[in-house]
């Protein structure tokens, strides 16, 4: 087992722990990090509980835990006020205190909105992050971003709330569909070019121990990539500053996202696309070398993602969509480019700069 430290500015910190099996210590894991053992939610979806929710479950009743399950519809459309308001009937329904924890076990969208549900239901009550997918493991189960999207874009009602604790379990993997499972590797590549060169390299060799889930390797993965969000997040709880490189790929992905509706592309894929939209970008306004930008478009390639705008995206429905960014300011968006392979820097784009790069 690998661990990561999350050390936030204000004092507080976290554990993610990185391994296999760790469903089966969960329970125990919970109660280490100052967890009392209480009545407690699981909320998964209909995907991940019927393989996982009683393995952990058991595991935290064998801790004193009493867990109550709670099971959402698998998918991006149930990222929504609607059925966050269901889970809250539940959560009311169980009786659940300020001090009942909530195990967010899924991927993306159970973490967000489980996520969301802890930060609010009754101002705040206890997170765990029990990712079983590749994109929640190297990035969303990670920094407390949580919230629900809107019709007119995504994540636009939401809170920063730190999870107590993150318990990557790697076997999950052994369950993901190829395509999800793929669609997470965007994120790993997205670590490597804001931060880290040598993982690029890395990558490179390791890219088809990667696509066969080899255990050591996908735990070295998934710690480098969480190591690298752990620091950045520590330096930027609320996305100030330094924490925006985070969103490199995100701008045009999370437009593509809204603008086909939520579910036609998956998060990775659409994030795959923003970047090689980002790596035109950047040779045009950070003065990237063409021959790295065509190295990470060959790994994004490698890792089976798509890096072309596909042809019925409607131009006009994707302008729509950025116009509504959170980083839009007046008639700018801070994009995030790179100048180098490993380092990011931010520079505020017209929505003009940005279409002629959508090819």
């Amino acid at each position: 087992m690998t661990t990561v430290e999350v050390n936030l500015a204000g004092g507080a910190s976290y554990t993610a722990h990185i391994g296999p099996d760790l469903l089966d210590r969960l329970g125990r894991l919970a109660v280490d990090c100052g967890l009392r053992p209480s009545r407690a939610a699981v909320v998964t979806d209909s995907n991940v509980g019927p393989l996982y929710a009683a393995r952990l479950q058991r595991s935290l009743a064998t801790a004193g835990f009493e867990p109550v399950g709670i099971e959402i519809a698998a998918g991006e459309p149930s990222k929504s006020l609607q059925v966050l308001e269901s889970v809250y009937d539940r959560l009311v329904a169980a009786r659940l205190d300020r001090g009942s924890p909530v195990f967010a076990l899924g991927g993306g969208v159970v973490g967000d909105l489980a996520g969301f549900a802890a930060a609010t239901y009754l101002r705040g009550v206890p997170l765990v992050e029990v990712p079983t997918s590749l994109i929640a493991q190297v990035d969303s189960a990670l920094g407390g971003k949580t919230g629900v999207n809107h019709p007119q874009g995504k994540n636009l009602i939401g809170a920063f709330y730190q999870p107590r604790l993150v318990a990557a379990d790697i076997t999950t993997l052994a369950t993901l569909p190829e395509r999800e499972f793929r669609e997470g590797l965007a994120e790993v590549i997205k670590c490597a070019a804001i931060a880290d060169a040598p993982l690029v390299d890395w990558l490179e060799t390791h890219m088809a121990e990667i696509l066969a889930r080899r255990g050591e390797t996908l735990e070295a993965t998934v710690a480098r990539a969480l190591a690298h969000k752990a620091a950045v997040v520590g330096a930027d709880e609320r996305e100030a500053g330094p924490r925006k490189i985070l969103n490199f790929g995100h701008t045009v992905g999370h437009a593509l996202e809204a603008s086909q509706g939520y579910g036609t592309y998956l998060h990775g894929e659409a994030v795959a696309i923003g970047m090689a939209v980002a790596l035109r970008l950047s040779g045009v306004y950070a003065n990237l070398d063409p021959g790295q930008a065509s190295r990470l478009l060959r790994l994004i390639e490698a890792a089976g993602l798509p890096t072309r705008m596909p042809a019925e995206v409607s131009p006009k429905r994707l302008l729509d969509a950025l116009a509504l960014d959170k980083k839009r300011a007046g008639q700018a968006i801070d994009f995030i480019l790179i100048d180098r392979m490993g380092h990011a820097t931010v520079k505020p784009l017209k929505m003009p700069d940005i279409v002629a790069a959508l090819g």
